[in-house]
């Protein structure tokens, strides 16, 4: 026997519930599974059309690859950059509870800019580390700071202040000290290619080790 509804009618079927949901229904949080399958599979991409962007030689002796080394080099800076995105963004996400939309767009926005890490770093490889290449290279770099930040603080807004992603992430100094040596190696990359260089490469070693922040208060 079937219980009468609110109104007096029989209540609807399951499958009916499901295929059309009460208003209720869309007030539940968006679950953060797709976005980071989504995000680990564009990664991926971007690194192997990077790997790509170092032709195979015609030579077989060890001089014929002295004309890749900046391609190389130049690889395996962006590498280690995105590597540095993909862990941080990983342990981000252990302390996020639920995404929204704009959540979803700043993830977009940050995908949108290391999407552009194979262009500028085979510009930058191909060109033996010209002043200009560089400079865009550093442009790129920043731009992906600044999108990540503006990520972490979507997922700020929409998390308690008290909540693991909040204390984790703190005054996040070394996201503001990344920024600034990047807004110091791009004019300097004007002039003097290998100090901005040097400077890119520091905020990676800065960042190399990877941030224990949301791991110490996950675990807490």
């Amino acid at each position: 026997m079937r219980v009468a509804g609110a109104n007096g009618f029989p209540p609807p079927p399951a499958w009916y519930r499901i295929a059309h949901p009460g208003p209720a229904a869309f007030l539940l949080p968006m679950h953060k599974g797709r976005l980071e399958a989504f995000s680990d599979g564009v990664i991926a991409i971007i690194i192997t059309i990077m790997v790509l962007e170092m032709k195979v030689p015609h030579g077989t002796d060890f001089a014929s690859l002295q004309p890749l080394l900046p391609v190389f080099l130049s690889y395996a800076l962006s590498f280690l950059y995105v590597g540095i995105y993909w862990n941080n963004h990983h342990h981000l996400f252990q302390a996020v509870k639920h995404v929204k939309g704009p959540v979803l767009w700043a993830n977009l926005h940050l995908l949108f800019w290391l999407s552009l890490f194979p262009f500028v770093t085979g510009w930058m490889g191909e060109n033996h580390f010209a002043p200009v290449t560089v400079a865009l290279y550093g442009g790129v770099l920043i731009l992906a700071a600044v999108a990540y930040t503006i990520l972490v603080r979507c997922l700020l807004a929409y998390h308690e202040t008290d909540s693991a992603l909040a204390k984790a992430i703190g005054s996040d100094a070394k996201g503001w000290a990344s920024l600034a040596l990047y807004g110091l190696g791009i004019p300097l990359a004007c002039w003097w290619p290998w100090v901005a260089i040097t400077l890119y490469a520091a905020v990676a070693v800065l960042w190399l080790v990877p941030d224990r922040r949301i791991e110490k208060v996950l675990a807490s």
